[in-house]
């Protein structure tokens, strides 16, 4: 499957379900976003570069 690029503020036209999840990638933990609907869609960044909840409130 090719990966599809589409502009920021642009609506998908694929339906699908968005979840994250912290794993562990060369022995660090990363978040890991992910669209399970979709065969190699994510993102990963360090955990220690990624905003935590208390950091938004």
């Amino acid at each position: 499957m090719t990966p599809e690029a589409e502009s920021i503020g642009s609506r998908s036209n694929g339906a699908g379900d968005v979840v994250a999840a912290v794993d562990e990638i060369d022995g660090t933990p990363h978040l890991v976003v992910a669209n399970i609907a979709r065969d190699d869609s994510w993102i990963a960044m360090s955990e220690a570069d990624a905003a935590s909840l208390e950091e938004c409130r």
